[in-house]
Order: C-alpha cells, then structure tokens, then sequence
C-alpha cells in the first residue's frame, strides 16, 4: 500500500500539465473542499488529461464515494482513462465520454459535488441539468470566472443572485491569474 501512495504521490507531483489543466493549487482545493465536506457523490464537466480528476479522486477515495468524470472529447477521455489507471484510481472515477448535459441525464441518484470546466458559455446549461440531482449543502465549484467571465456572465448572475446558493468568487492559485466560484446549496 505504501509504494502505491508513494507512486500516486510521484505520478501526480510529475504530471506533465499545460495551460489546460488544473493548477495544483485549484486541484488541493478541490480535494479539500471534498474531503471536508465528506463529499460521497461527484461530477465533474471537463477533464482534458485528469489532473483534477486524480485529484478529487483522491479526496473521493478517501470519503469512500465516486466521481463522474465527463468529457466530450474522446482523445481526451481516453487519457485521463489511462491515467486514472496509473495512478490507482480507475475504480474511484469513471469516465464518461460525450455531451455533459446529455450525461447529467442520464445519471441516477443525488450529487452533492460538481466541478464545473469546460465550454465557459455552457455553464448555466450544465448547472441547469444537475440542479435536480444536487443533495441539500452540495458544493458546486465553476472554474475561470474572472478571466471569462463575459461568456458566462448568465451563469454568475444566476448563481449569484439565487437564494438556492451562497457563492463567493476565490483564487486557490495566483499560477493562473483566474479564480474560481464556490457556491453550496441552501435549498
């Protein structure tokens, strides 16, 4: 068990990331704001190579739930597919390749975490679909609200102003000079 850690910690120490991927710091966040609210169920909308994903992953691990990993791109899936795998987290994540909304659908049961990063004018859409399967107290996470935050301006306002969140805008990171939402439902 000590060498699978030590080779996890290795693997993601020296993930080879690019401008796409979650800064390290974002996805610490993200695996703490799993881990603290002992999160059992999540989504995740967009993935690219799975840094995040092996990231809540293994908050998810630890919180012995599951994570939903959706990716439109099958190139990309099958990466972060691969590795999930390297890492010891294939059984903890599952990669679904197609359109997130779509996907969202076709879920069953109750979430009570969502990261949300992929198509920026998208992310009402994508709040919209999961609204019905969040549990009371999720936490929804919308990642690059400050650099785009011209193409999902209906997705701030909205979650800004809906009595059903309480949201604040953070920066976990100052490596990409964006930042991120963090809302939880109240409703």
């Amino acid at each position: 068990m000590e060498s699978t850690l030590q080779f996890r910690n290795q693997f993601v120490t020296g993930f080879r990331r690019t401008k796409m991927n979650t800064t390290p710091g974002d996805a610490m966040m993200l695996r703490i704001l799993i881990e603290a609210t002992r999160a059992r169920r999540g989504i995740e909308v967009g993935t690219f190579r799975g840094f995040g994903a092996i990231n809540m992953g293994i908050g998810f691990e630890r919180t012995k739930g599951h994570l939903y990993s959706l990716e439109i791109d099958p190139e990309s899936a099958r990466l972060t597919r691969a590795n999930l795998r390297k890492a010891g987290l294939a059984k903890t994540v599952t990669v679904l390749t197609g359109d997130a909304v779509k996907l969202i659908a076709r879920l069953e049961g109750k979430f009570d975490f969502v990261f949300l990063d992929a198509a920026k004018k998208d992310y009402l859409r994508y709040l919209e679909a999961v609204e019905p399967k969040l549990k009371r107290g999720a936490v929804v996470v919308a990642d690059n609200v400050i650099v785009y935050a011209r193409e999902m301006q209906d997705f701030l306002n909205y979650i800004q102003t809906s009595r059903a969140y309480d949201t604040v805008i953070i920066r976990a990171s100052d490596a990409k000079g964006d930042g991120m939402s963090v809302s939880c439902t109240i409703k």
